[in-house]
């Protein structure tokens, strides 16, 4: 404990924490994204993905523990840095800004509340499936039929999810915040990890671009490609109806479109 405090009690230490914890979220975001690009594919792929993460629960509350303390480790040590520095310059540069500062490190803190806010919405959104702030009703009803079982149709969560003009913008904004606090936050990171002289700084720069913007992209053309309806259009057609019904019955659903196939 007293080595946890040392580490806590000195900016170096606050700074080793912020890199460390933000590399883990790195690596998530990343793992994010390849689940999510599987929208682009049949609906099986990623009904399959989503019931393979539900049925392994010690898993998946791991990671999310994991995942949570790394948000609350990184944010803090953020915070009270911020504060440090206040203190250490309680007047501000002449001009505005230091010397060599950009708009994505000067505005890390803001960018970081904003990236919060969505995760706290995208979780209510299709994790905790609370109705009312998803533009569309209930998304317990929707439900799809996978190797001959019922499981959530995370498919049409998403389709549904991303017609609504209000998500999509929200999305697109959280986005580009997260673009901004990557592109500066990963050249940081290696900066504190010790990765900072003429040899590594150029490939930690474009490395920090490059990835940032492959997120960006990756993210967004999900939204994007859903709300302009070139994604899963017929499909969410069909979802709307099953939001209608009072005792959705996918079992039947999958019974009749066999029956079709028969005659």
């Amino acid at each position: 404990m007293n080595l946890i405090n040392r580490v806590w009690q000195s900016s170096l230490g606050k700074k080793y924490i912020m890199a460390l914890t933000g590399c883990a979220l790195f690596a998530f975001v990343i793992g994010h994204l390849l689940g999510n690009l599987q929208v682009f594919g049949q609906p099986e792929l990623i009904n399959t993905y989503a019931h393979f993460l539900k049925s392994k629960p010690v898993m998946v509350w791991g990671a999310r523990l994991g995942l949570l303390a790394c948000v609350g480790l990184h944010i803090a040590a953020a915070v009270t840095l911020a504060a440090l520095n206040k203190e250490a310059r309680p007047v501000g540069y002449a001009g505005g800004s230091a010397y060599g500062s950009t708009t994505r490190s000067r505005y890390m803190l803001v960018s970081g509340l904003v990236i919060l806010a969505f995760v706290v919405y995208h979780l209510a959104h299709f994790t905790a499936l609370l109705p009312g702030i998803n533009g569309h009703g209930d998304f317990r009803k929707l439900t799809t039929i996978l190797h001959g079982e019922s499981v959530p149709d995370v498919y049409a969560m998403m389709i549904l999810g991303f017609q609504v003009w209000w998500v999509t913008l929200f999305y697109l904004i959280a986005q580009g915040m997260l673009f901004m606090h990557l592109g500066h936050g990963l050249a940081a990171m290696f900066q504190s990890l010790g990765f900072r002289n003429h040899v590594w700084e150029p490939r930690v720069q474009s490395f920090a671009k490059v990835a940032s913007i492959a997120i960006f992209i990756g993210y967004t053309i999900i939204p994007v490609g859903i709300f302009m309806r070139v994604v899963g259009y017929d499909y969410a057609e069909k979802a709307k109806h099953q939001l209608t019904q009072t005792s959705p019955s996918p079992v039947a659903l999958v019974a009749e479109v066999n029956g079709k196939e028969k005659r």
